[in-house]
């Protein structure tokens, strides 16, 4: 019984090490900030996830990287009316009137 026992708290013990190990690794990726609003908890993966980054780049055209670049091309009141898969359909006036552009849904976001 005292042997079985023994087994029983050794691998408690064991499981107990294995979970607090990630939550060690995984606290590396917080960070103090100091600035003029005092100290702050930056989480670093935190803008990854934001803007569908993964380990081989950004997924597609993120709807805010489409709208800077149709309000860079001229388009005011810029505004999404369409997303797919495939693309983004971004509508505004210009000088002229009311103006569409499509964008792909691809990384860099390129007008089609």
């Amino acid at each position: 019984m005292r042997k079985s026992l023994q087994f029983v708290l050794v691998g408690l013990a064991a499981i107990t090490g294995l979970t607090i190990s990630p939550t060690i690794a995984a606290a590396q990726d917080l960070e103090l900030r100091l600035g003029p609003g005092g100290v702050g908890v930056y989480d670093r993966d935190r803008d990854r996830d934001r803007y569908g980054y993964d380990r081989r780049g950004p997924r597609g055209c993120d709807p805010d990287d489409a709208l800077d670049i149709a309000r860079s091309e001229g388009l005011r009141r810029a505004q999404i009316v369409r997303m797919s898969p495939r693309r983004i359909v971004v509508q505004g006036m210009t000088r002229r009137g009311p103006e569409r552009m499509t964008f792909a849904n691809q990384r860099g976001c390129p007008e089609i």
